[in-house]
């Protein structure tokens, strides 16, 4: 999304030097990303004491390796072929 804002000078460039941004993008994109972040953090905090575990503890979920846990999917029933690679033309006088 493209926008025109006022930023002060002083902070854009402590925010850009704190953060070692090159561009004026970087650092307000950067400074975004924080702020959804941090709201994303608090909302989880607001649950905390209002859940309860009903799983397994006897299993040490740290250890699990990946592999065995991602989806596994269906092979796909298409084969992919690579494309023909086509003939050079040839240039001819007018």
């Amino acid at each position: 999304m493209r926008t025109n804002i006022v930023i002060d000078d002083a902070l854009m460039e402590a925010a850009m030097r704190a953060g070692g941004f090159s561009t004026k993008k970087e650092a307000v994109e950067e400074g975004l990303r924080l702020l959804a972040r941090r709201k994303a953090y608090q909302d989880l905090r607001a649950l905390r004491g209002k859940l309860t575990w009903a799983g397994d503890d006897s299993v040490d979920w740290t250890t699990l390796e990946a592999e065995p846990m991602a989806v596994q999917e269906q092979p796909a029933r298409y084969a992919a072929a690579a494309p023909k690679p086509t003939a050079a033309r040839k240039r001819t006088k007018p």
